[in-house]
């Protein structure tokens, strides 16, 4: 396989990174915030919930960047960030969902992070609904499996698109949309246990979600003409484990699980091979006429996605799924995996930004990507703590050789925003020693720690790939 001897980005590339209000901002309670379905998740997402808020929940006080924030984002800037990916907590504005009135406190504190990325010059990408259902729409509605959410999502996000449509060009509807078959809970505020949870119930909550993403981007282009929406998507892409044609057919399959969220954002309707699987899943839509105009008129203008691992797929062999994988599939022998379990594969990413230019053609902005790692804090040359995170550098410099190569290949990419560019509590297991940012956090999974903030080895790497537009990688 070529290999691009001097990396390539465009001019203008979006080199940033990727928060989300629920791992990070703490302050659960302050400034009229409601409860969310996170704040009850003390476990993570692949755990059960509690009745009401624990002490062992660490994203009730995240890292605290609800009083951080100047300097946090001092910080992003000191390693020269063109865009910072965060989102606003949905029962900070709406603390019920349901209200008519937003809290002016929250939508303050929101308008304080934007004067501090004006600041410094960085561009918002905000993230509109990112696993941050209020959790008295999860109690009283059962969450998306109830029409009314739309309606109170549209009013949510057009409260945003006003006050900030003018300080914030690009957005994104909902944060890995296709998670909700897997998370119904934590992606959709689905109250119903998910072992109890119908195929109807389930697909006619992602319905909603859809339709919902259209009208927030209808309302984002009466407000403001100059919003860019995108939609966002769990990627990963699915090999056969072997070459038998039934396994080749069996890691398609999965695949279009993924795809048919961006088929949807993208072409505006429904794939055939996605109504058959409902039909034969004896799931009827409800899809009224109006829906349909909705997402026919109102696709995205970008296509954005996480990408962690990838899987493969059998229909031929008894193969256990892995311990880490975010959406089934089975363990790829050929490559080695995370502490956690996450398998590594750099090429699937390239793999992934061709699928995904060839299929829709539309521009791709990859929002999260990087490695979590129980990170050692020790002291640096010169007398400061730091952490030597060389397998961390590793990591996203692989990765981003393959992002140069899909560039080369033709693929237009948008930017890319690293995953917990600042360490935070981790959405899967709810700990702080799965680490992924440039900055160490000292804070534990006990709880424990003072909350300063220390510069690991990856924050100069990625200061100076910023600085020369990726010509630093090394192929």
């Amino acid at each position: 396989m070529s290999i691009v001897l001097h990396p390539s980005f465009p001019p203008g590339f979006l080199w940033g990174g990727a928060t989300a209000a629920n791992q990070f901002e703490g302050a659960y309670l302050e400034g009229g915030k409601g409860l969310s379905v996170q704040d009850v998740t003390p476990q993570g997402v692949l755990q059960p919930r509690t009745p009401a808020p624990t002490p062992d929940n660490l994203k009730l006080q995240g890292i605290d960047f609800y009083h951080r924030y100047a300097e946090d984002i001092a910080l992003l800037a000191e390693m020269g960030f063109k865009v910072f990916r965060f989102s606003i907590a949905w029962s900070r504005v709406f603390p019920r969902g349901d209200e008519a009135e937003p809290n002016e406190e929250g939508l303050a504190f929101y308008d304080r992070v934007l004067d501090e990325l004006e600041k410094h010059g960085i561009e918002p990408l905000v993230t509109i609904s990112h696993y941050e259902t209020p959790l008295h729409l999860a109690q009283t509605y059962n969450g998306w499996t109830n029409r009314r959410l739309i309606d109170f999502y549209e009013h949510y996000a057009r409260t945003l698109f006003e006050r900030y449509g003018k300080r914030v060009r690009y957005w994104l509807t909902f944060n890995e949309i296709n998670s909700l078959a897997f998370h119904p809970f934590t992606s959709g505020g689905i109250n119903t246990p998910k072992e109890e949870l119908s195929n109807q119930d389930l697909y006619q909550a992602m319905h909603h979600e859809l339709v919902a993403s259209a009208v927030a981007t209808k309302a984002a282009r009466e407000v403001s003409p100059s919003i860019r929406i995108g939609c966002m998507i769990l990627a990963a892409p699915f090999y056969p484990l072997t070459s038998d044609p039934r396994d080749v057919w069996a890691a398609k399959q999965a695949e279009r699980e993924s795809y048919a969220f961006g088929d949807v954002h993208v072409r505006g309707a429904y794939p055939g091979y996605f109504l058959r699987r409902l039909r034969e899943a004896g799931v009827n839509l409800k899809i009224t006429d109006q829906d349909r105009r909705l997402l026919a008129d109102n696709t995205v203008d970008f296509i954005s996605f996480s990408y962690y691992m990838s899987m493969c797929a059998t229909a031929t062999q008894e193969v256990k799924p892995g311990p880490g994988n975010l959406l089934g599939g089975v363990p790829n022998p050929t490559l080695e995996a995370s502490q956690w379990g996450w398998q590594v594969d750099p090429i699937g990413l390239r793999i992934t930004l061709n699928d995904y230019w060839d299929r829709w053609g539309k521009p791709l902005f990859i929002v999260e990507n990087g490695l979590g790692a129980r990170d050692v804090l020790v002291t640096g040359p010169d007398g400061q703590p730091t952490v030597e995170d060389d397998y961390r550098i590793a990591y996203l410099n692989d990765h981003l050789v393959q992002v140069a190569e899909a560039i080369a290949d033709g693929v237009e990419v948008m930017g890319y925003t690293s995953w917990g560019c600042i360490d935070l509590v981790s959405a899967s297991t709810a700990q702080m020693s799965k680490r992924y940012g440039f900055i160490y956090v000292d804070r534990h999974d006990d709880g424990s720690g003072t909350l300063a903030r220390y510069r690991k080895k990856s924050f100069s790497w990625y200061r100076e790939l910023i600085a020369s537009n990726g010509a630093t990688l090394r192929p």
